[in-house]
């Protein structure tokens, strides 16, 4: 087969700030620049991998397993509003520290001209919205400090509804949806321009964000339930909705995402999100499939380990008779598309 291009990737979701401020908290900035430490991203790697932007989420993770790794956690009251503006600091501090590596985007232009000059273009994402307050007053405050993607849920509810919480094999109808508070944010996030983030709703938040929302359907990253019934995934009807608004999926690269047996062995071929794309782009068509990695936030197959592994899943794609240009949609084109679409240029 071929070589595969080495396109640049601009990716839907990653948990690095949540693995800086569990592990590196006292040195996020360095850590993450010098390199070497544990998870898929660090600079160094992106570079190798040719990673050039995304989605840099925000999220706080349940108390008792935040306290099982960061001891200090488990001495005081929970604090989803000081973890939130913590982990945006460290954002912050990458962009300062790195001597212009690295840039905090707020719009698409913005990531594209990093993109053209070698920056590594950093999305601010808040997955679970836990941190704001009755009044919505918290959003701009976030907006103002680069927040341009929110998903209202991670699995657990909140006030503004209830996040996908089901086992394998499973639906993704797994309880109510929005609450009244839901509603008020999602048409806050609409107001705002911000990319709602279907990933983590159950079906009935989906189906109520779709007859509310005015922008383009966009899960970050999840696959297709039709391959892995993990209720996470996306159902055939959830897909044509996505279909309908002109959104995107991004593809999740966890192995209990793609498996049809749901376990999250890394024994698992690059072929299996390979699968998935195939699948996805036969329902969503070519514009509107993308990476969604879940980089730091899951277990990966062994065959790509990390960041690095990007150009062997290019590779893959290209081996599965993807031609070039179709490789490059899927690495970012797709998702520039799709932010314009939402934020505008």
């Amino acid at each position: 087969m071929p070589n595969a291009p080495a396109f640049p990737v601009f990716d839907g979701h990653n948990d690095l700030l949540l693995n800086l401020w569990l592990h590196h908290d006292a040195q996020p900035a360095a850590a993450f620049l010098q390199g070497g430490i544990q998870g898929h991203l660090d600079l160094p790697r992106m570079r190798q991998g040719r990673f050039a932007g995304g989605m840099f989420a925000v999220f706080v993770p349940p108390a008792e397993h935040a306290a099982k790794i960061k001891p200090a956690v488990a001495d005081a009251p929970h604090d989803p509003l000081g973890i939130t503006r913590q982990q945006i600091a460290i954002l912050q501090k990458l962009e300062t520290d790195s001597a212009g590596q690295a840039k905090i985007c707020r719009t698409a232009t913005e990531i594209e001209q990093c993109m053209a000059a070698g920056q590594l273009a950093m999305v601010l994402h808040i997955e679970g919205a836990e941190a704001l307050d009755d009044e919505l007053a918290l959003l701009d405050e976030f907006y103002d400090a680069g927040l341009r993607s929110l998903g209202p849920f991670w699995n657990l509810p909140n006030r503004y509804g209830f996040g996908i919480n089901g086992t394998f094999p499973g639906s993704p109808d797994t309880g109510e949806g929005l609450t009244a508070e839901g509603i008020a944010l999602l048409r806050a996030c609409n107001r705002k321009r911000l990319l709602i983030d279907l990933s983590h709703m159950n079906e009935k938040a989906f189906w109520q964000t779709a007859a509310l929302s005015d922008a383009p359907l966009v899960a970050t990253h999840s696959n297709a339930h039709a391959l892995c019934q993990q209720p996470r995934n996306l159902t055939d009807k959830q897909l044509a909705a996505i279909r309908e608004s002109d959104g995107l999926v991004g593809v999740n690269f966890g192995n209990a995402f793609l498996r049809s047996d749901g376990q999250r062995s890394g024994n698992t071929p690059i072929t299996e999100i390979v699968k998935h794309i195939d699948y996805l782009i036969a329902k969503l068509g070519e514009d509107r499939v993308a990476f969604g990695s879940d980089f730091d936030g899951i277990s990966v197959p062994d065959e790509l380990n990390d960041v690095t592994g990007l150009p062997r899943l290019q590779q893959a794609l290209a081996d599965a008779g993807y031609g070039a240009e179709l490789i490059e949609k899927i690495s970012w084109r797709n998702w520039l598309r799709v932010l314009k679409r939402t934020w505008g240029e």
